[in-house]
């Protein structure tokens, strides 16, 4: 019988172990505002390739905890599983990025797609609860960078006829939870605009949920990254 020596015992365990996305803690500094943000590296990433990406916000304060929070919950697993960059930045000296946060952008977006090949050189962009309403007011604001929007929960603020126009090619993602009716609403009503101007808008009420949706997280984030495959190749109204 061949016995395994103890170096090959180790390698063959480390083998079996399920890929790990590497996730880097990062700063810099935009209009004299310090930024501290994540990135997620899928596992045995290349520098020389071009990899799709998502811009993300966390809700609540939108501090760094709510950052790594997201990563656990929703985004580590499955960004490493589709080859996925994903960028989780905090709130700049806690200002909301639909509020004053908003004006590291677009900047910030310069010096990741400096520094990573992003596919297309345009993101996905998405977010949670006020998350969800910055991926939208950035979206809006900055479309040349952007190629979807994602809000579990999230809307559009303002929504002038000319921030309809800067979002109306790309592929819009709406959830709110069944137990969650405010939020819930304001998808349903703005839904209902998007599609009024001949948006693609796809949206879902997830039965029994509440404000933080536990079926987009762990293996239910497949979902979220299903529709981002499906933006890239163009989505459908």
């Amino acid at each position: 019988m061949r016995f395994l020596t103890g170096f090959a015992i180790v390698a063959l365990a480390l083998a079996c172990l399920p890929a790990r996305a590497e996730v880097l803690e990062k700063t810099l500094t935009i209009s004299g505002l310090k930024v501290e943000y994540r990135v997620v590296l899928p596992e045995h990433y290349n520098p020389a390739m071009a990899y799709p990406a998502i811009l993300m916000f966390g809700g609540g304060s939108q501090d760094i905890a709510q950052a790594d929070n997201e990563i656990k919950r929703t985004w580590r697993a499955w960004a490493d599983q589709r080859g996925y960059i994903v960028v989780l930045p905090a709130a700049p000296g806690g200002d909301l990025f639909f509020e004053g946060g908003a004006r590291i952008f677009p900047e910030f977006l310069k010096t990741i797609l400096n520094e990573y090949k992003i596919a297309g050189g345009k993101f996905n962009i998405a977010g949670h609860s006020n998350g969800g309403i910055s991926a939208f007011h950035i979206a809006a604001s900055y479309p040349q960078y952007f190629v979807s929007i994602t809000g579990y929960p999230g809307y559009l603020p303002d929504a002038t006829p000319a921030r309809l126009r800067a979002i109306s090619k790309m592929c819009i993602y709406m959830f709110a939870g069944g137990l969650d009716p405010d939020w819930a609403g304001e998808m349903d009503k703005q839904s209902q605009l998007f599609r009024a101007q001949g948006m693609s808008v796809k949206t879902a009420v997830e039965p029994n949920q509440p404000h933080r949706i536990a079926t987009l997280q762990g293996d239910g984030a497949k979902r979220l990254f299903d529709q981002f495959d499906e933006a890239r190749k163009g989505c459908t109204k």
